[in-house]
């Protein structure tokens, strides 16, 4: 006994008559070529791209679209750190953790170095002595620490 391949007839003598001229594409002929998807590869990927959309998200996130790469000068985000007495003082014991922050009997001692030291709110009043190594302090800042008994020292500017 042997076993004869069957021949799969083609789409076309199927189709054939009946008035299915198109083969299953519709009324519209349009199918063939990459110009009647909007274009090969990324083309048509631009701002307006909502047919193409979800495949540039899943290809490349959020990130794609929109403006990339350095704006004008007014745009640009001040660079510098800053941080609150508020935030400093509820912060210490992760402070200790990180080694960023020393108890000694002057006080606690705390390196932030790159930072500027703000006043958080007239109404918030420091519960501990600190001496705050720090790049700027603002004047307000500066006094609610010497009137706890503590100080801010400032690195000299270059």
């Amino acid at each position: 006994m042997s076993l004869k391949k069957t021949k799969k007839r083609k789409k076309a003598s199927r189709m054939h008559g009946r008035g299915a001229g198109t083969h299953g594409w519709g009324a519209r002929k349009k199918h063939k070529k990459s110009g009647h998807r909007g274009g090969k590869g990324m083309a048509g990927t631009g701002k307006r791209a909502d047919q193409r959309k979800t495949l540039v998200l899943k290809l490349y996130g959020h990130g794609y679209f929109g403006k990339q790469g350095i704006t004008s000068k007014k745009t640009q985000k001040d660079k510098r750190l800053r941080i609150n007495l508020k935030n400093i003082e509820l912060n210490i014991e992760s402070f200790v953790k990180k080694g960023i922050v020393k108890k000694t009997t002057k006080g606690i001692e705390i390196d932030l170095s790159n930072y500027k030291v703000l006043d958080s709110s007239q109404e918030y009043i420091l519960k501990n002595k600190l001496i705050i190594k720090a790049k700027e302090a603002s004047k307000s800042a500066i006094e609610k620490v010497r009137k706890t008994g503590g100080e801010i020292l400032l690195s000299k500017k270059e």
